[in-house]
This record gives C-alpha cells, structure tokens and sequence, in this order.
C-alpha cells in the first residue's frame, strides 16, 4: 500500500461532524514504518485537530522521532497544504529536504520540501544559549 492509499483509507475514519471536510495523512518513518492520523473535531474545539498532528503522534507513540516521507489527502478542488501549527510539528521531525505530498481526491497533486513548507522553521539551534 503506498502512503497516499494508507492517507485515503484512514481519511475515511475522520470525525467531522462540523465541517464535514475529510483530512487523511500517513507519513513514513525512518525505519520504513507508516503511520496514519485523521482529522478530528468536537464541541469544544470544533476547528479540531489536524490529520498530520494524529499521525506524528502515533509515531512518537510507537517509539520513532524521523519523518521520512508524508502525504495529506483531502476531497478539495486543490491540494491543501498543512495548517501553521502542523507545519511546525512536521518541520520539528522532517529533515528540511523531506518531501510532503499534498493531494485530492481527484488525483492531483503538489510536493513541496519542508524547508519551502515552512521557511524560517523555529528549530532546537534557535535555543542553543540555553
């Protein structure tokens, strides 16, 4: 199964009784291994949480800190990119020249590296002082 199968099957377990706006990722690690994450809303933070922040958590819980590779799908008429706050997630366990793939239902896609993703990216070197 490739990563952006893995991110359209687990899209479809999303919980988006608001928006009703399916978001699926999946991510490869370093070792290989993949990891998928969907978006979630509720009452009291309908905006929910992202797809990508699901699948960088079930990483970290399995024990692996290095995103390889990483896919998001969603039924929009453009590929959507990563909110803020996932971009810094990402770039936090991204290599800058891993690629992200953004995608559509309808097959059309975007990769950018997560250095173009989030220039400037806030990184443990800023803290270096510390």
């Amino acid at each position: 199964m490739t990563l952006l199968d893995a991110a359209r099957a687990v899209r479809e377990n999303a919980y988006v009784p608001y928006s009703n706006f399916k978001v699926g990722a999946a991510l490869r690690d370093a070792s290989g291994a993949v990891f998928t994450g969907c978006n979630v809303e509720n009452v009291a933070y309908p905006e929910g949480t992202c797809a990508e922040a699901g699948a960088i958590a079930a990483m970290c819980a399995a024990g692996a800190r290095e995103i390889a590779e990483l896919v998001v799908v969603a039924d929009s008429p453009m590929p959507v990119t990563p909110c803020g706050g996932c971009r810094q997630k990402i770039a936090e366990f991204a290599g800058p020249d891993v690629v992200v793939t953004m995608a559509t239902m309808d097959g059309e896609a975007r990769t950018m590296r997560v250095a173009d993703l989030l220039p400037g990216a806030f990184g443990a070197a800023h803290m270096d002082r510390s």
